[in-house]
């Protein structure tokens, strides 16, 4: 018994050789699997990563429809000192424990909009969100004060927890929650304690009140893995005279004496779509250059660069401030398609616009076009702030139809542009009806390149949410012939209806000295590009002669005849301190023509 004890073989031990061994042998498989796929696809021309993402939508119970209530705070801290007040909205985010498709996807994201010099703002705001799971939700509200002319100060926090959510929920109701001043703005509540010092009703502590009520269980079928915003269906339009000018983009308006005007004026939109957004409809940004991984992933030194400089863009671009128009519906309606409507401004001007949809049904966009001078006004990337994944991107454009039960692309059906149809824009007042225009959508995006196959569904989208709007789909790539000569139409005819008009500005005058200068400009490059060959002519004759030009096709009125007097007098006239005068007496914020408003005010804001 003792041999055989001994002859047993004893148990080997590990060497330090084992584990690198084991990396080798699973570096090996790796190596084997990305061969055997380079073969599979030899024969497949070569794409850079990026554009349709087919990962479905991790597999979950389905939740339930929660609607949340933001009805007001208080005592909040005086950021501005000159009123003793400031200008407070929410900004919100609502995370759950659902597994996202990818960890960059961007979270579900609302914002009220602004209640001007109050530190007791009311907002009752109502935001829907679907499919909330069981296992409850973190809600985090942050409280800014709008500051246009610098950087949004951050007023304080509120976070709501609710661990789960079980059938017979009660829901919250006007709870409230003390705001957290830790990451609060020091200097708005150094002004606040000043005050404090001095009154003894002031508060240095602030509250916000939130109701969350339960409508139900989502109908979602047997997958409930990802959340989405119902309604409201929230709008905002955006206006920046400053980008206007430098992009050369003008919006319509009313000129003295009932004559049609232009008012320098860059604007840019937000449609807050009824979801959910259909789950294919899920892209990728397309690494079409190396720094374009670090430029969204924020890693790399020039990525980082770039990736500040577009988030700052798309906050200038949609900058809220005074002049910002807020509205909303229940759900998609035709008042809905006529909204949508009035911010392109139906079909006059021949205007192209560039647009971004997001996972959550956010309809971001924006005039667009070869003629822009800025560049980066035109890139998917602003639209989009920067995000990884969304749902879709292209152009589009709108166009009136002469017999509205007919189809776009029907025998004997005539448009606006091309064709010069009576009874709507420019001349007359466009008809109420969306059964009279035509959507037309593209996918022309080389950012995220989204997918051909996916028009149909897009499309289908698009119609629910724009109920009565004819919606035409157009393939950058089969489509091209056909896209190309439609939107060639779309820009000989922003040129025509361009004529005519008068340029107003802010203070709804005629042309300014800056004006005046910017026509100049275009006099002297016309004159460089086409008046180089007249021989014997001074490049100031040259000028001369394309500014006059230009006051006759323009019909600037009073301006024109202001100017022919300089000439036949000889005298220079200082027409800046003239502008400044006429300045003195605006009031600020505001864009007026003889005692009247310009730019009407937001219809009760988005939420009544």
């Amino acid at each position: 018994m003792e041999n055989e004890k001994d002859e047993q073989p004893s148990q080997r031990k590990d060497h330090r050789t084992d584990v690198f061994a084991t990396r080798f042998v699973d570096k090996t498989t790796s190596w084997q699997q990305k061969a055997l796929r380079r073969v599979a696809t030899k024969n497949e021309p070569r794409q850079p990563p990026g554009g349709l993402d087919k990962t479905p939508i991790p597999h979950a119970p389905p939740g339930y429809t929660l609607k949340f209530i933001f009805h007001r705070a208080n005592s909040l801290p005086m950021a501005d000192l000159n009123s003793l007040s400031s200008d407070p909205y929410l900004s919100v985010q609502l995370h759950t424990d659902l597994p996202s498709r990818h960890k960059q996807d961007p979270h579900m994201r609302f914002r009220t909009p602004t209640i001007r010099k109050s530190t007791h703002p009311v907002w009752n705001c109502e935001w829907i969100v679907a499919n909330v799971p069981s296992t409850g939700f973190k809600l985090k509200a942050r409280i800014y004060d709008e500051d246009p002319a610098d950087h949004d100060d951050r007023l304080g926090n509120v976070h709501v927890h609710v661990d789960s959510i079980p059938d017979n929920w009660l829901g919250i109701r006007e709870q409230q929650y003390k705001i957290k001043k830790r990451m609060g703005s020091k200097r708005a509540y150094f002004f606040r304690g000043c005050a404090a010092m001095f009154n003894r009703n002031i508060e240095m502590s602030g509250n916000l009140v939130i109701s969350v009520q339960m409508l139900g269980k989502t109908d979602v079928g047997n997958n409930g893995g990802r959340i989405w915003t119902i309604g409201p269906c929230a709008w905002s339009r955006h206006l920046s005279p400053m980008i206007g000018r430098l992009a050369g983009t003008k919006e319509p308006g009313q000129g003295k004496n009932g004559t049609k005007s232009q008012r320098y004026n860059f604007q840019a939109n937000q449609f807050q779509f009824a979801g959910p957004v259909p789950p294919p409809l899920y892209h990728r940004y397309v690494e079409f250059k190396p720094f374009i991984a670090g430029m969204f992933n924020d890693t790399s030194l020039r990525g980082r660069i770039l990736n500040r400089a577009l988030h700052h863009q798309h906050s200038r671009i949609y900058n809220y401030d005074r002049t910002t128009l807020y509205g909303s519906f229940p759900s998609p309606s035709k008042d809905m398609s006529l909204q949508f409507l009035d911010l392109v401004h139906r079909d006059y001007g021949g205007r192209i616009y560039t647009y971004v949809m997001t996972l959550d049904g956010m309809w971001r966009f924006t005039e667009t076009g070869k003629e822009f001078g800025i560049d980066l006004l035109s890139k998917h990337t602003m639209h989009a702030d920067m995000d990884i994944y969304i749902a879709f991107s292209g152009e589009f454009f709108v166009r009136r139809l002469k017999t509205p039960h007919k189809g776009p692309f029907d025998s004997g059906q005539e448009t606006h542009p091309a064709a010069d149809l009576d009874g709507g824009s420019p001349p007359a007042d466009p008809p109420s009806d969306p059964a009279y225009y035509a959507l037309y959508i593209d996918n022309d995006s080389g950012t995220y390149r989204p997918s051909a196959e996916l028009l149909p569904l897009f499309k289908e989208f698009m119609q629910k949410n724009l109920p009565g709007l004819k919606v035409v789909t157009l393939d950058c790539v089969a489509d091209a012939d056909r896209m190309g000569k439609l939107k060639r139409e779309q820009r000989e005819r922003k040129k025509a209806e361009g004529h005519g008009t008068v340029v107003l500005q802010d203070d709804g005058s005629s042309l300014s000295s800056s004006d005046e200068e910017e026509l100049e400009e275009r006099a002297r490059e016309y004159a460089g590009n086409e008046g180089g060959g007249e021989e014997g002519s001074t490049k100031k004759e040259r000028k001369k002669r394309q500014l006059k030009r230009e006051i006759k096709e323009s019909k600037l009125g009073a301006w024109a005849a202001h100017r022919d007097n300089q000439e036949r007098q000889g005298a220079k006239k200082d027409v800046q301190d003239g502008d400044d005068d006429e300045k003195g007496g605006r009031d600020n914020g505001e864009l007026k023509q003889e005692g009247e408003e310009m730019v009407p005010k937001a219809n009760g804001g988005a939420c009544g």
